[in-house]
């Protein structure tokens, strides 16, 4: 089993990672689930930059579980009004 979690960061996010040299997806070992909090922190993101978390595609909150082999994206605040639905975060209840 894949024990590396493929995390991507849009917009203010990924100029983040962009600034501290990282790449584009960041691989990061992961030996067990973890909620995405977590990771976020392993990554050392501020809570304030993100408003939601994809896991495998599906938008959830922070607390969503993240495991071995899992594709993650973290959302900053300001994603446009139609882009929010479209995507799952607006109306989403874990949001």
């Amino acid at each position: 089993m894949d024990k590396k979690v493929e995390v991507r960061g849009f917009s203010f996010i990924k100029e983040l990672f962009d600034r501290r040299g990282l790449p584009f997806p960041v691989l990061v070992d992961l030996a067990e689930e973890c909620p995405a909090l977590d990771l976020a922190r392993s990554l050392d993101i501020p809570g304030e930059l993100i408003e939601a978390v994809f896991i495998n595609g599906v938008a959830g909150g922070l607390d969503g579980l993240v495991r071995p082999g899992d594709r993650v994206a973290f959302v900053p605040p300001g994603t446009p009004g139609p882009y929010r639905v479209i995507l799952g975060i607006r109306g989403n209840p874990e949001i």
